[in-house]
């Protein structure tokens, strides 16, 4: 049988799912798609994800990797996927791409975005469960400072949930981008890596709210990168707040007309 690779880009509100990766007795992501995708194709369809979200993180832009039956289009696949699916999750795209795509291994770096709200209107209901409410006092500067360390080429060891890594990995991530900006009734943590950590960047959005809000100081960063261990990291924080937001792969494993 003829067969066809795609590259679905998903969104989803993460607050009613048990993270991305299946699991027997949990509603996932990955669980909620691979069962439409066997309603659709009347066999088990393996959905590959870029990353693996935690329970209660959302996505604007996680991309998952299928291989169906060639009869199955790109915008035929994504108009009846959309029609099967719960109103927690959509496919926003679908692309047709080289069959030696893989989601997670051929990503040339994720990004991800951690909402704050710093108005009154932060713990609005239809706000609170969708950023961090933070009304204390914030240092700006020391915010971007923080997250001006964290760019470049580091061991991020001190900003994972310990053992969730195998031993040899030596837990280095390459942060091209990672900067605090404006917006509306508050601020955005955005960063952009290789790859992240389990929990990386709660543990990072947490230290920096505690330096900016005079907890800690901003060497704090340094002397993090710098540990073996995460005994000394701020607690992370809340998983609501986070958005994998995209993902990008080489241009060559698209096809040409996609």
């Amino acid at each position: 049988m003829d067969m066809r690779t795609l590259q679905l880009v998903l969104q989803y509100d993460g607050g009613r799912f048990a993270g991305w990766q299946r699991q027997p007795d949990e509603r996932t992501v990955q669980g909620v798609l691979e069962e439409a995708m066997q309603r659709l194709c009347g066999t088990r369809v393996a959905v590959l994800g870029a990353g693996r979200t935690d329970a209660g993180v959302h996505a604007l832009g996680q991309a998952a990797g299928v291989t169906v039956p060639a009869r199955w289009t790109p915008p035929e696949m994504m108009r009846a996927l959309n029609a099967v699916l719960p109103w927690d999750v959509r496919v926003a795209r679908s692309v047709e791409m080289r069959t030696d795509f893989h989601a997670r291994y051929s990503a040339l770096s994720r990004s991800y975005r951690y909402l704050v709200g710093t108005d009154a209107d932060s713990a609005s209901p239809f706000r609170s469960t969708r950023e961090l409410v933070w009304q204390k006092p914030l240092d700006r500067g020391l915010l971007d400072a923080a997250a001006e360390l964290i760019t470049g080429d580091h061991i991020f060891r001190a900003f994972a949930v310990k053992g969730t890594a195998p031993p040899s990995d030596d837990h280095r991530c390459i942060v091209s981008s990672a900067s605090w900006r404006d917006r509306e009734g508050g601020l955005a943590f955005c960063i952009t890596a290789n790859r992240f950590l389990h929990h990386m960047v709660r543990f990072l959005v947490g230290t920096m709210l505690e330096i900016a809000g005079g907890r800690r100081d901003l060497d704090t960063i340094n002397r993090l990168l710098a540990s073996r261990d995460n005994s000394d990291v701020s607690p992370p924080a809340p998983a609501h707040g986070l958005y994998l937001e995209s993902v990008e792969y080489p241009q060559e494993l698209y096809m040409a007309d996609a």
